[in-house]
């Protein structure tokens, strides 16, 4: 976080940390097709994030640039909320502050009650189908921990409605991949000389767009990495979105 803050404000070309920003994008672009097929707002979701560091961190941004308002991030302690004071860093203090509506704390099982989406960043088994029983109908979950994610696909099939992974050989790959190199050319095709959420957004709704109403399903939220359009059109929305 300190490495890129210091080069956005130091040198005259965009800053861009794929770790972080890749991988929001095109979580933000699976979520807003998954929605697409459980038919939920945006606006009104409940949604868990687990591992806050970089990407997780940056997911929860864009998320709320997005619309999305009630957002917990979990780590090894626990829920972050307002108050805590067990494994805080600078980021997890903002994380703290900004998310969390509600307040809830305690174990990850807490935040589960209730959530329309689980979001895993994080490490390997540390969500149960107990947890996905909590959640509220239809769960979206996009389990992304690598190379073992926090629930496999098998155990989760039963009770996700929309399940990802970070994997290849599971369907719904969310992979840094499909954001980057359309990014980095719409950020070159328009001599940006910043990074900013709405060229991010608009990377998101473009890798979203590239999945058509006849291909959307449960299997299908988000193009594959080998899909030739993806690249030329987050290309084009980052671009527009830089000359606006």
């Amino acid at each position: 976080f300190e490495v890129e803050d210091r080069l956005r404000k130091e040198v005259e070309i965009p800053v861009f940390h794929d770790d972080q920003h890749g991988t929001a994008v095109v979580v933000l672009a699976a979520l807003l097709n998954a929605l697409r097929i459980v038919r939920k707002d945006l606006r009104r979701l409940r949604v868990v994030v687990t591992g806050v560091g970089a990407a997780g961190t940056a997911t929860i941004k864009i998320l709320q640039a997005s619309g999305i308002r009630d957002i917990i991030g979990v780590d090894e302690h626990g829920c972050l909320h307002r108050g805590r004071s067990e494994g805080m860093d600078f980021m997890k203090r903002w994380v703290a502050s900004a998310t969390n509506p509600r307040r809830v704390s305690g174990p990850l099982a807490a935040a589960m009650r209730g959530a329309d989406v689980f979001i895993g960043l994080s490490v390997p088994g540390i969500l149960g189908v107990k947890d996905l029983k909590r959640m509220a109908r239809d769960p979206i979950v996009f389990a992304m921990a690598n190379p073992e994610p926090e629930i496999r696909p098998e155990e989760a099939e039963r009770h996700a409605r929309v399940m990802a992974t970070g994997r290849s050989d599971y369907p719904n790959q969310i992979n840094n991949v499909l954001c980057f190199p359309g990014f980095f050319r719409g950020l070159l095709d328009s001599r940006a000389r910043t990074v900013n959420d709405e060229m991010k957004l608009a990377a998101a709704h473009a890798l979203a767009a590239c999945v058509g109403r006849s291909e959307l399903s449960e299997e299908y939220i988000i193009p594959s990495v080998f899909n030739k359009a993806v690249a030329p059109a987050v290309s084009a929305g980052v671009a527009r979105a830089a000359y606006e």
